[in-house]
């Protein structure tokens, strides 16, 4: 986890229009869903290759279905490439371990429709959900908002996302991360750190020329680098994917188990 964050100490600034910065990384938890962090939290990456420079921005927020409902502002701060910025959000209760140093808590949270809100930091859903990164503090409409630097809709039950599908949900145990950089699709950008081992592909490092999984998966897709579909299952439902014709490399593997999206990263060597 560690080597994630970056704290950001530079000055030089750059404009909005040329800003980079995106979400890398969605941890969402209450009481009950068994998280092993005791915040929930969202990271920012600049993805691009100039220091960026973010003044106004917010963090927006926003149930599954439905429209934003509330957002914090952020510190003006500078990121440089490939740094990242680590932002802790609600407390949750039973989790165990402490988050590494953040860059910022977040803590006085408002409401679009101008009532109280006493959380401290926003309480993400580790089910589905909507996060914005946007420009100013206006409410977010859609992923195509002017104002939206980037846009996240995560889980099968999100009515809006950036691209063919949402992210998947982050588990007890792990955060959703960004595993591609083009900033255009949820569902092949993200996959959910450590899926592997929770049941979707036995080996993340793919042998014998198959992607083996433990149970049916649904439209079975495999993405390149450049976000092409290189490779789907011949049926409907597969156990396995014969990827022997691809070239070494690293992909994306998506498809979906009880209508739920999930991805996951793979190298073939």
């Amino acid at each position: 986890m560690k080597k994630i964050f970056t704290i950001a100490g530079l000055v030089l600034m750059t404009a909005f229009t040329n800003a980079q910065i995106v979400i890398n990384e969605i941890y969402g938890g209450n009481e009950s869903s068994g998280s092993v962090f005791k915040n929930n939290y969202i990271v920012l990456k600049n993805i691009g290759t100039t220091l960026v420079s973010l003044t106004g921005a917010s963090i927006q927020y926003a149930p599954a279905i439905g429209a934003f409902t509330q957002y914090h502002t952020l510190p003006d701060f500078t990121l440089g490439p490939n740094e990242t910025y680590l932002i802790q959000e609600a407390a949750i209760e039973g989790g165990v371990e402490n988050l590494p140093t953040p860059n910022f808590i977040a803590t006085t949270i408002k409401n679009f429709d101008g009532t109280p809100n006493k959380s401290v930091g926003i309480k993400i859903s580790n089910t589905s959900g909507k996060v914005a990164l946007a420009g100013n503090i206006i409410q977010v409409a859609n992923p195509d908002s002017s104002n939206v630097l980037d846009f996240v809709g995560y889980g099968a039950n999100a009515d809006q996302f950036k691209g063919d599908g949402p992210a998947p949900s982050p588990t007890a145990s792990t955060a959703i991360r960004r595993t591609l950089e083009n900033n255009s699709d949820n569902r092949v950008d993200f996959s959910a750190e450590g899926m592997g081992k929770s049941g979707f592909i036995q080996n993340p490092f793919v042998k014998d020329g198959k992607v083996v999984f433990d149970m049916e998966i649904k439209d079975v897709k495999v993405y390149d680098s450049y976000r092409q579909v290189v490779k789907k299952s011949p049926t409907k439902f597969a156990l396995n994917l014969d990827i022997t014709d691809l070239p070494k490399g690293t992909y994306i593997v998506t498809g979906t188990i009880n209508n739920a999206p999930i991805s996951q990263k793979i190298i073939k060597d």
